[in-house]
């Protein structure tokens, strides 16, 4: 099984996806003239305002529910797996990929927004939706859909599930081992399992609310906490940091590991990260309530810089900065660099831990295990959220008045099975689900550009209107844009309202 995993992982993940997400990034960055660096102000202006309703969450809500997903293991042992792998040069390339994936991250949440419907009271929207609306092409937005529910159901929980139990035993030990049909596993691991399938169970049965008001208390406190320790790290090494920054500049065109891995693992990391491109953000980016579908667009832009440039550097500085990394050949397991023991798994939290112990202490390495718990559980559900929007599209057509509770079944077992399993493995199938959304949605999105442009024309609304002074509306029809029923009918309510204000 192992073996096939392997192989669907390499044919997914072959160059042409690499130069795909790339290629994305640069084509949307120029049409919407670099407004990923444009509106940054702007970003941080619509970040803490807007509000939520009783059908949707606030922008801020909605952001935290995004970077539940994007702020995970990917940041933490993602890129100790890229600089393990790639060498310090992956990180310039997770660089790339962010700055370039803004523009993506706008373009799919914009339209996420455009075409979301009002579904049993609350927003939804994503993928499905917009391929069905903006190309008319029903089998893609189902292609999509089951894709969806197959990686965030299945595939993605695993990870980060398994970084949890990994974290744990690295901190505590293994504790008594414990004969189960995955082999021995240690009692500390199967506690940690617990508390997680419990609190798990007693957020995602609340719905899209309940995860909400979690992860934006959550999210935000972690990262700050975490990007803090980092800086402490920094600030203690400040001599050193001209030198790392050198050295992963010219390392990702020379790499230690070869031009190839740096490349390939820094847009694979990356993209596990920030997701942008992938069209996970586009789902929470639906259920905010905004005046305009370009506000959570620009702000999900924003998310993307938060995710890699703040807290993936952060890991990356903190590895290479206390030198506590290996560097392996993929291909034959042969070190090209050691700092520290030959075992230590490259494919975990190992190096980030190792960082923070050596200037922390056992602290450090407490707070790495909290850190990985925190954001790992808020990621699971983020995937959980994910898997239930394109659970719904699919009832609209298939009605299953079980399906929802399945898949609520289907994660909390895959937590399970992904914290007692090897984590080579599990990292090997979550690639495969980022893989096939990334190809389906990527190659959607620029088909979407190509028929109609409703994400650019957006953008260029909603900037006209912002410098006219204008109160901001949507109007979808004024543009040229077909099929966001929602936006129509919420005009037309407003239109209503107005005219019955001005009446005597």
């Amino acid at each position: 099984m192992e073996a096939i995993v392997n192989t669907v992982n390499n044919i997914i993940w072959s160059p042409a996806l690499i130069v795909l997400c790339l290629g994305a990034g640069l084509f949307y960055s120029i049409l919407t003239r670099f407004a990923q660096v444009r509106h940054f102000r702007e970003m941080l202006r619509l970040l803490i305002s807007g509000n939520d309703s009783s059908k949707g969450i606030s922008s801020f809500q909605a952001l935290a529910v995004t970077l539940s997903g994007r702020v995970g293991v990917g940041n933490i042992a993602g890129v100790a797996a890229a600089i393990g792998f790639g060498g310090p040069g992956a990180v310039f390339w997770m660089w790339v990929v962010a700055f370039l994936g803004a523009s993506t991250a706008y373009a799919e949440s914009t339209l996420g927004q455009i075409y979301k419907v009002e579904d049993q009271g609350q927003y939804r929207g994503g993928p499905a939706y917009y391929f069905e609306k903006a190309l008319g092409q029903k089998w893609l937005a189902i292609l999509f859909a089951i894709s969806a529910i197959i990686a965030c159901g299945i595939f993605l929980p695993g990870i980060q599930a398994n970084a949890v139990g990994n974290a744990v035993t690295h901190v505590f030990g293994d504790g008594n081992m414990v004969s189960t049909d995955f082999g021995e596993v240690g009692s500390n691991k199967l506690i940690a399992l617990a508390v997680i399938l419990i609190v798990l169970g007693f957020i995602i049965f609340g719905g899209i609310k309940r995860i909400a008001n979690f992860t934006q208390i959550v999210v935000p406190f972690m990262a700050l906490a975490y990007i803090i320790m980092a800086l402490v790290i920094v600030f203690l090494n400040l001599n050193k940091v001209p030198g790392i920054l050198a050295m992963i500049v010219t390392d990702a065109f020379t790499a230690q590991a070869g031009f190839g891995a740096a490349i390939g693992w820094g847009v694979k990391r990356g993209i596990y990260s920030n997701e942008a491109g992938q069209g996970t953000g586009p789902h929470a980016s639906s259920a905010a309530e905004v005046d305009h579908p370009a506000q959570q667009g620009l702000v999900q832009a924003f998310s993307v810089y938060i995710d890699t440039l703040f807290v993936c550097t952060a890991t990356a500085l903190m590895i290479l900065i206390t030198q506590q990394f290996n560097i392996v050949d993929e291909v034959t397991g042969a070190l090209i660099v050691q700092n520290v023991a030959a075992t230590t798994d490259v494919a975990s939290p190992a190096f980030t831990q190792l960082a923070l112990s050596s200037v922390f202490g056992n602290t450090g390495e407490g707070f790495v295990g909290i850190a990985i718990f925190f954001f790992a559980f808020t990621t699971i559900l983020a995937y959980y959220y994910i898997a239930e929007t394109n659970v719904a599209y699919l009832n609209r057509y298939i009605k299953n008045r079980f399906s929802l509770t399945l898949v609520k079944l289907v994660i909390m077992f895959m937590v399970a099975y992904g914290t007692v399993n090897s984590s080579g493995y599990i990292w090997n199938l979550g690639d495969i689900g980022v893989g096939l959304m990334a190809w389906i949605n990527i190659l959607g999105i620029l088909a979407i550009f190509f028929v109609a442009r409703p994400a650019i024309m957006c953008l260029r609304d909603y900037e006209e209107q912002k410098k006219s002074g204008r109160p901001i509306i949507f109007d979808p029809l004024k543009l040229g844009i077909q099929k966001a029923d929602f936006w129509e009918k919420r005009l037309a309510k407003q239109k209503a309202a107005a005219e019955n204000t001005e009446k005597p």
